[in-house]
């Protein structure tokens, strides 16, 4: 079932009627004017081609028209439940028409979105509710119930907007839960709340080194430099068609949204069973482009692949760990007619490199050069510029650059630095990300990755808070000790692994694994649980991760011999 396509002028009927009834002035100038706005690139959209689509989730399509009004709508209820200018509105779903309309409405009203991984257990989306202070959630009826313990402790959350409830409203002691249609309910119109391209539009959580997950701050100027300088180096159009199948609460994965809407392109939306469920849909959307993390595209390199799929899709792209080599050529020969283009990225600075796929057979090693509008250097640790060939830390500086984590002044500090190499005249400098990541650049500019500073764990394209694992274990108070590590896996990058001590007879590796299930989302559940007597130290008395990481560097490669 495809939507009816508004007309540009119906598309704007609400927009402009606001326009008239405020003084505050339209952020939406001209049809010649770019965005400058995330919500404007598709109200620019809607203007220059209403009745191309823009999304597609399973049956239904909505043509930009229709979809600059259904934000439009968003924001208007947003705005009616007290939305202040820069609060947040967190997004716990999975990818649904609801989704879109809630992060962009929220844009448009002068909000903050929080997108949530709808993999996350109540007791991680508790703290993200909390952490950033959210004051509206969208989400639906079982999530919702699945949150009330948590839900009673966010004393910021003023509303729980169900986007199913024709059923009825879940029944949530102390939480107010209103109706999506009911938000969207016509009355007297509102302006949205001025915003300039500087300030914040959204706060995206990933784990940090210590602890909890900790919230990137992006601009509107950050998100929409990262829009343009993708769909520069892929050379994105109208008449791409973008599947996305990554979480949108993944950096990579709302970029798919971001990319299509700077050029007017449609996105398909989609929540995958099997792997082969992706193949299927690019054949049967006609896909162009399809973004995905090194474990998916083991799982789909050496599936079938249908003529239609190898026909229209025109380039492929991955980031978030390495791609094997094996999986790269598989992908090759089933795809002989797309391009594949590697990618290397931080949420910080959302996109730092990309290798030309012209190049790839010269560097197949290579994490490629900076992508267009931005800056990637290799340092010493005092900052100088390390020779070609020579081991630094890769720091990135450009308007993609964050603005820094969440009510977190320290962590922010440590990794959000002042620029190496300014003019000396400066009097305010310029703050760059430093990535904690160890790259070498080679004699033309190109990177390679040697490793991270730090002892986070990338797995199946996320990192992964070895602490946050920890604290889960000991929580289930079945271990004394435990430590969890990163170790090499042939396709998922990362395994996490745990070494714990315990007393208790009765404690074994499966009852701690069903804890840890219980507790964790499936990406950061161990993949093997190690019980020992002790656990080594180094000469400071500290717990050796070292040697533990050494020990176990082969368990994955010999299990798959």
């Amino acid at each position: 079932m495809t939507t009816s396509c508004a007309s540009a002028d119906t598309a704007y009927f609400l927009y402009d009627k606001i326009q008239a009834t405020h003084t505050q002035p339209s952020t939406r100038n001209s049809k010649h004017t770019m965005p400058g706005l995330l919500h404007e690139l598709i109200l620019h959209s809607a203007e220059t081609h209403p009745t191309r689509p823009a999304l597609t989730h399973k049956k239904s399509t909505r043509h930009y028209a229709a979809l600059a009004n259904h934000i439009q709508h968003a924001a208007q209820g947003f705005l009616r439940l007290g939305l202040s200018r820069g609060e947040r509105v967190a997004v716990y779903l999975p990818k649904q028409m609801e989704t879109v309309d809630s992060m962009f409405g929220a844009s448009l009203a002068g909000g903050v979105f929080v997108p949530i991984n709808p993999l996350l257990k109540a007791e991680q989306v508790g703290h993200i509710l909390r952490d950033c202070n959210v004051r509206i959630l969208v989400t639906a009826t079982l999530r919702a119930t699945q949150l009330a313990e948590v839900l009673a402790e966010c004393h910021d959350l003023n509303h729980v907007l169900i986007v199913d409830s024709s059923k009825g409203l879940p029944d949530i002691p102390g939480v107010n839960c209103i109706g999506w249609n009911e938000l969207l309910a016509p009355e007297t119109l509102r302006a949205p709340h001025a915003r300039i391209d500087t300030d914040m539009a959204a706060i995206l959580y990933t784990s940090g080194s210590t602890g909890r997950p900790k919230g990137v701050v992006l601009s509107h100027r950050n998100m929409i430099a990262g829009a343009e300088s993708v769909a520069q180096y892929l050379g994105n159009t109208a008449d791409d068609r973008l599947l996305a199948v990554l979480p949108f609460s993944f950096d990579y994965g709302l970029s798919q949204l971001t990319t299509a809407f700077r050029v007017g392109a449609s996105a398909v939306l989609m929540d995958y069973l099997l792997p082969r469920d992706i193949v299927r849909a690019v054949a049967k959307h006609g896909i162009t482009g399809l973004a995905a993390v090194p474990p998916l595209w083991t799982q789909i390199a050496n599936l079938p692949w249908p003529e239609a799929a190898q026909t229209s899709l025109r380039y492929i792209t991955n980031s978030g760990g390495a791609l094997p080599r094996t999986t790269l050529a598989a992908l090759q020969a089933a795809l002989p007619n797309t391009k594949p283009v590697l990618m290397y990225g931080l949420t910080e600075a959302f996109r730092s490199t990309y290798l030309p796929p012209e190049e790839l057979a010269q560097r197949p090693e290579s994490m490629g050069r900076a992508i267009p509008n931005a800056e990637v250097m290799v340092v010493r640790e005092d900052g100088s510029p390390c020779s070609p060939g020579e081991p630094g830390e890769l720091v990135h500086r450009g308007s993609l650059v964050a603005m820094g984590y969440w009510n977190d002044t320290e962590r922010t500090a440590e990794r959000f630095r002042p620029a190496p190499d300014q003019e000396s005249g400066l009097p305010l400098p310029e703050i760059a990300v430093w990535s904690g990541d160890t790259v070498k650049m080679d004699e033309d500019g190109y990177l390679y990755f040697i490793g991270r500073n730090d002892d986070m764990i990338k797995t199946s394209g996320y990192r992964i808070s070895p602490t946050e694992v920890e604290e889960t274990l000991y929580a289930s108070g079945m271990i004394d000790q435990v430590v969890a590590l990163g170790v090499p896996h042939p396709t998922l990058g990362q395994a996490i692994v745990t070494v714990v001590t315990t007393d208790s007879d009765n404690v074994d590796s499966e009852a701690i694994l069903q804890h840890c299930k219980q507790k964790l989302p499936a990406f950061m559940v161990p993949q093997y649980i190690q019980i020992q007597a002790s656990l080594p130290r180094n000469p400071n008395g500290k717990i050796d991760r070292k040697q533990l990481t050494h020990e176990l560097q082969g368990l994955f490669q010999e299990n798959t011999t």
